[in-house]
């Protein structure tokens, strides 16, 4: 009993310093860096005035249930290193948000979940945040910014990763770093919301596998029913393998599995080569 108790609170300790990070609690993480000094100044922007700061890009933010961002900036001179903390409802909301802006031409650096970089620029995420660093030195700041990024994930959440379910995409034929997440509008559809992707190459074409957390098997099978009203198809279908043939995206075959809609389609919108041993293996990992 003693030791339940104990596991508790050190559950209940954890979760709390990862929710209640506030900014002050933010800007006391960032280390001493030698030569550089952190500015007094903290700005901290939420829904209603982040366009004031960032202008057309705030909306895939807020699309990506963005809370509160607080700015907090390093001096030496007239150079600067900017620290963007953005807090997201959800670990998943701030991956997806980080994944949207990634590209496999910058470096990546093992930093909480993921990082990359390109010497002036790091971003990378850890628990509800996406953290954007950014300097304008004419130094070799890459280093620097590695330490500031690095002392900042470790406080935020020492074990960032993945989001679970990205473990069921299998490695074989995976894209390097091409796993997404998408809170809402999945390929043009308002009702394909809490979607994972992540990009293979079957038989030298370009295909886009996904799963669709529907939360709940009723959940699922809601989001099921609005897709295949939207392609006037019979709605006395079953949890097992499925095709949806969509107009706009070609067909997909697909799994319906509990919970979960595991799909796949060509980007290019031909037919999927050999899509069924993907489907399987992806379906048996959740």
């Amino acid at each position: 009993m003693k030791f339940l108790y104990i596991a508790i609170t050190i559950l209940l300790v954890s979760v709390q310093s990862v929710m209640s990070q506030t900014p002050e609690q933010l800007k006391s993480y960032l280390p001493s860096i030698a030569g550089w000094t952190i500015a007094d100044k903290t700005e901290v922007f939420d829904a209603e005035n982040l366009f004031d700061h960032i202008n057309g890009a705030a909306p895939l933010y807020i699309e990506n249930n963005f809370v509160e961002m607080t700015s907090m900036e390093y001096q030496k001179e007239d150079a600067y290193i900017t620290i963007q903390v953005y807090r997201h409802a959800t670990p998943e909301d701030a991956f997806g948000m980080y994944a949207s802006e990634h590209t496999s031409e910058l470096t990546f650096y093992p930093i909480g979940g993921e990082a990359q970089g390109d010497g002036k620029n790091l971003f990378f995420f850890a628990g509800d945040f996406y953290v954007k660093i950014r300097s304008n030195a004419s130094e070799d700041v890459d280093q620097t910014l590695q330490e500031i990024a690095g002392a900042l994930a470790r406080q935020i959440d020492p074990n960032a990763s993945y989001p679970p379910i990205v473990k069921a995409f299998p490695a074989t034929g995976l894209q390097p770093y091409s796993v997404a997440y998408t809170t809402a509008n999945y390929i043009g559809h308002e009702f394909l919301q809490c979607v994972y992707t992540a990009k293979y190459d079957r038989e030298g074409q370009p295909v886009q596998a996904f799963i669709i957390d529907g939360k709940t098997v009723e959940g699922a099978k809601e989001v099921l029913n609005k897709y295949f009203t939207f392609t006037k198809q019979p709605l006395d279908y079953q949890e097992g393998p499925l095709e949806i043939k969509d107009r706009y995206n070609g067909d997909m075959p697909a799994i319906w599995k509990g919970r979960y809609i595991i799909g796949i389609f060509n980007e290019h919108g031909d037919p999927v080569p050999d899509p069924e041993p993907l489907l399987q293996n992806i379906a048996g990992n959740l």
